[in-house]
């Protein structure tokens, strides 16, 4: 069944019957909840079923459940979870043991989400702060260096693809250090190639099997003085597929962004022009919507083939575990940091 190139956002906790004829209609190859659309797991999970009743498939359904300040589920229906630094600050002389926990935290989401028909979450997070960047990262970054990101980034990538959850790493090719919050304007930064080489892009060379990555509204000037990540064809062809080498489904960061500029089908046009396979829209507002799906055309050649790659890494039978005695362990291991 065709299917068109955006992920989509949702008003309520209800499929309205409008939303329902639009993406009956629109064919978006995912939807995207946030909070404003959770409220108990019975209600999840009646508009999970709804969400691809509307489209006639096992669409995949995306969350932002990092732990921290980004959980769109959480008490209390569901529990809390940590922030990345958590992971990096426990035992930090311990490499092995911070894996494991940041492992199991992650089996541990999966569990949660896979109850609910969510099958994909955007986690990890492989920006690498700096000093003096904006704080819309933060504790949300396992640590300040590459290589312990990259290690607790694919320990937690590998527990949601063992609870059935595709990862989306994030934001490619790096995040951390602007100094402007993306959500709010664009932030440009100006240091040279080899630097974002060495710190900024190398966690996601060590994670450019994963299936999905989603793009950072970020200015480089060493590589396009004008255009961010989602929208510069030299961004991602030369970094993004050549020099990490993902070749997996490249999404954008949500399209309605202040760092982004022009209509949403502008948006939605350079985006996929520059390279990305499929754009997010999450705000959930009807009228953006037409315009995204009016621009977006249906998914085909390689990123069909990326997008049918992703979905079949989506375990049908999950890696056994006991989701009493992780929790235990995770909860242990957190009181100890606090």
């Amino acid at each position: 069944m065709p299917t068109r190139a955006f992920i989509a956002g949702l008003s309520g906790p209800v499929l309205t019957a409008d939303e329902q004829a639009f993406f009956r209609d629109a064919e978006p190859w995912g939807f995207i909840l946030f909070r404003r659309n959770v409220e108990t797991p019975d209600q999840v999970r009646a508009l999970t079923g709804a969400l691809r009743e509307a489209v006639g498939r096992d669409a995949p359904i995306l969350i932002d459940q990092e732990g921290g300040r980004v959980q769109r589920l959480g008490p209390p229906h569901w529990p809390k979870y940590p922030p990345g630094r958590a992971f990096g600050t426990w035992r930090s002389n311990d490499p092995q043991a911070q894996r494991e926990l940041a492992r199991a935290g992650a089996r541990l989401i999966a569990h949660d989400l896979k109850k609910l028909g969510i099958d994909v979450d955007c986690l990890p997070v492989l920006d690498v702060p700096v000093p003096g960047a904006h704080g819309i990262i933060g504790d949300r970054a396992y640590a300040d260096d590459p290589a312990t990101i990259a290690v607790l980034g694919r320990a937690a990538a590998e527990g949601l693809l063992a609870g059935g959850v595709l990862p989306v790493i994030k934001h490619i090719p790096g995040h951390g250090r602007a100094r402007a919050d993306s959500h709010e304007a664009l932030p440009v930064v100006d240091a040279g190639l080899e630097e974002l080489r060495a710190r900024d892009f190398f966690p996601f060379t060590v994670l450019a099997d994963m299936p999905l990555a989603m793009t950072a509204h970020v200015v480089y000037s060493a590589l396009d003085t004008e255009s961010p990540a989602t929208t510069s064809s030299r961004v991602i062809g030369e970094i993004v597929r050549d020099w990490i080498g993902f070749e997996g489904l490249l999404m954008s960061d949500d399209l309605s962004m202040r760092a982004l500029s022009g209509s949403m089908a502008d948006r939605t046009a350079a985006s996929l022009a520059a390279g990305c396979d499929v754009v997010l829209h999450c705000n959930g507002l009807m009228h953006e919507l037409v315009e995204v799906a009016a621009a977006a055309p249906v998914l085909g050649g390689r990123p069909a083939e990326r997008a049918a790659a992703a979905l079949s890494r989506i375990l049908k039978v999950v890696e056994p575990f006991d989701p009493v005695e992780a929790r235990a362990r995770l909860d242990a291991a957190l009181a100890a940091v606090a």
